[in-house]
């Protein structure tokens, strides 16, 4: 029998964040691949002439559900394949690396990377902006929509130039025809295999876990392409897809590696466990 290693992070507690690597054990279990999940915590070290990592002796692959960058790398330099990549994570874990690779690949919102700030004070007025009013304002760093912030006039996005100045965040372009709502498209191995509308009550965010109201969307052959295009130049096995409505077509606005599944799940009625677990285990049997 197969085994399978599902690495998460070591202060996941809730049961919405445990809620993905259960599934995806169950799905592997019912596959006949046996899963285990591992906590990444102290499981791996240099030594003084190898990488030790003895806790993940026997496994056939492992499932990344952790951001660190470290341990999959390391994991990787021991041969052990990894869904998804180590640079596929890292390159979805930063917004603006995102944006940097998709550029010139697949249509998305003009965007700029904010200048970092190395001293203490900062002046009151930003840096001269190009882009016009609103304007989106988001941490390189964050999930769920909490990262992300909407800056209406010079005055509030000075305010949140002074609050992000030691951390990367960018700027990017607002688009009003989308305001309040998008599509996520969950893709396993460059396929569309479950998407839905998002579409905000009261905010211009329209993430499930911020209230918004989710309804299955067909996916048609513009939004196929795209995700496709997405996933190979990023080499992702698995991820969801979050697309604007432009005026001219989708735009793609975020892509995450680890996105959850729980919500997309109970709104379509797509078992997307299942389909991302047949698609590891033809993975690894070269069927794929």
């Amino acid at each position: 029998m197969k085994r399978a290693g599902i690495l998460i992070n070591p202060f996941v507690t809730t049961e919405s964040e445990l809620y993905q690597p259960r599934r995806i054990a169950e799905e592997l279990e019912l596959l006949g691949v046996h899963a285990e999940i591992v906590p990444n915590a102290w499981k791996a070290q240099i030594g003084r002439d190898k990488i030790e990592m003895p806790c993940f002796d026997g496994y056939d692959f492992c499932v990344l559900l952790d951001k660190d960058k470290y341990v999959p790398r390391m994991l990787e330099k021991c041969g052990m394949r990894l869904f998804n990549p180590a640079a596929a994570v890292e390159l979805c874990d930063d917004k603006m690396l995102t944006h940097i690779a998709l550029a010139g690949v697949v249509p998305m919102p003009q965007t700029y990377p904010a200048p970092l700030c190395y001293k203490e004070e900062v002046p009151d007025e930003p840096v001269p902006l190009p882009l016009d009013f609103p304007v989106v304002v988001k941490e390189c760093f964050g999930s769920l929509g909490k990262q992300v912030y909407l800056a209406r006039d010079r005055a509030e996005l000075a305010a949140l130039s002074k609050a992000l100045r030691r951390r990367p965040y960018l700027l990017q372009e607002y688009i009003a025809e989308s305001a309040g709502r998008d599509v996520r498209a969950i893709c396993v191995g460059g396929e569309i295999v479950a998407c839905m509308k998002r579409t905000a009550e009261g905010d211009f965010r329209s993430n499930l876990s911020l209230g918004g109201r989710g309804e299955p969307y067909p996916a048609d052959e513009e939004m196929k392409s795209l995700c496709a295009k997405v996933s190979s130049c990023l080499g992702l096995d698995y991820c969801g897809v979050d697309l604007l409505f432009g005026k001219d077509g989708y735009l793609v606005c975020e892509v995450n590696s680890n996105a959850f599944f729980s919500g997309i799940e109970r709104v379509t009625g797509v078992n997307v466990a299942r389909a991302y677990a047949e698609y590891m285990i033809r993975t690894v049997e070269g069927k794929i």
